[in-house]
């Protein structure tokens, strides 16, 4: 994979901070800030998945009768999402 170059600017306590972290980690500054956005990236993805079905679990009932449906049940029933996250059929 083709690696993109980034100049950041942080303070010295931050800086320290990082070398230190990534020191304790066994890994090289660039890996180890690479595994930082990567695992924020995810957790980013994963708290709106929960919002989302936390969102719908709560007015499942004002969409049901907003549109005619039986909450959770066939024909038109609410969405669902597998173990996942991911969009269930």
């Amino acid at each position: 994979m083709a690696k993109t170059q980034l100049n950041v600017r942080v303070d010295e306590a931050t800086a320290d901070a990082a070398r230190e972290r990534a020191l304790q980690r066994g890994v090289s500054m660039n890996r180890y800030i690479e595994e930082l956005v990567l695992k924020d990236a995810g957790e980013v993805g994963q708290t709106f998945v929960e919002a989302a079905a936390d969102f719908m679990k709560q007015y499942e009932r004002v969409f049901a009768e907003e549109f005619g449906l039986e909450p959770g049940g066939a024909g038109g029933r609410a969405a669902s999402t597998t173990r996942d996250g991911q969009p269930g059929t």
